[in-house]
């Protein structure tokens, strides 16, 4: 059993290369992380959060939302840092300030949820979700996923030079399926939320292959978001986030 209250690490560095300053971006007319920390208030399995970051504009928004950070070393802010160590190096800061009490016996250390600073649209109770799904399979890991809709798989093909069109995989162009609700069901991560066991976070799970993904774990599991799930990636990304939270801030009124 894992013991209660998940620890959430919120995970916004300085650097964006699509979307500069995306995390701080005005989205309906507050700063795009703000939107993270309504999300993540909202989850009843939450009993902490963290914000990681470099960013001098991430620390006074969440200073002036109550939320305690954790200074990124430029080391770990980089393109080519990756997130699992990011928020490896914010657990350890955490613990080192504050130590965790022992786990009763027959309990595990709490799950670790990672959410991403600029992702301002997830549906109420994902987060919730994710980490109850972890608590009662006792999985490695659990991840958000959309329906990938018309950009399926089977509809991938590849072009050559001359504009030839051929199948990305197979022999038969599109798998012979030409409407959508004749494919069958694929997703794709939309990162809304991810939760991770501390021992999957820190390696000791025993066969898991070495790679990016190893933090994940051997037991991967994943829930369906049951709404719009919107990570600003784009500035078509912001500008959808931005009409959304609007009207319903609109229709709130």
């Amino acid at each position: 059993m894992m013991g209660p209250g998940a620890l959430a690490i919120i995970l916004a560095r300085a650097g964006s290369k699509g979307v500069p300053g995306k995390n701080t971006a005005d989205i309906a007319g507050r700063p795009c992380i703000a939107w993270t920390f309504d999300a993540v208030r909202g989850a009843r399995t939450v009993a902490r959060t963290v914000v990681s970051t470099d960013d001098a504009r991430v620390l006074a928004v969440a200073a002036m939302a109550g939320v305690a950070v954790i200074q990124r070393p430029g080391a770990l802010a980089s393109d080519t840092a990756t997130v699992d160590d990011a928020v490896r190096h914010a657990v350890k800061e955490i613990e080192q300030k504050s130590p965790p009490a022992k786990p009763a016996p027959g309990t595990a250390p709490a799950p670790i949820v990672i959410l991403y600073g600029n992702v301002p649209i997830r549906p109420p109770g994902l987060i919730d979700g994710a980490v109850q799904l972890l608590l009662r399979t006792g999985c490695d890991s659990v991840q958000s996923y959309s329906p990938v809709g018309k950009h399926h798989p089977w509809w991938t093909a590849r072009l050559d030079p001359s504009g030839r069109v051929s199948p990305w995989e197979g022999e038969t162009l599109n798998h012979g399926v030409y409407r959508r609700q004749d494919l069958p069901a694929a997703h794709i991560p939309d990162g809304g939320v991810l939760v991770v066991s501390r021992r999957a976070l820190f390696g000791e799970i025993k066969g898991v292959e070495p790679g990016p993904h190893a933090f994940l774990g051997r037991d991967r599991r994943g829930v369906v978001s049951p709404g719009l799930v919107v990570d600003i990636d784009s500035l078509l990304d912001l500008a959808v986030a931005d009409t959304v939270l609007r009207s319903r801030t609109d229709e709130d009124r």
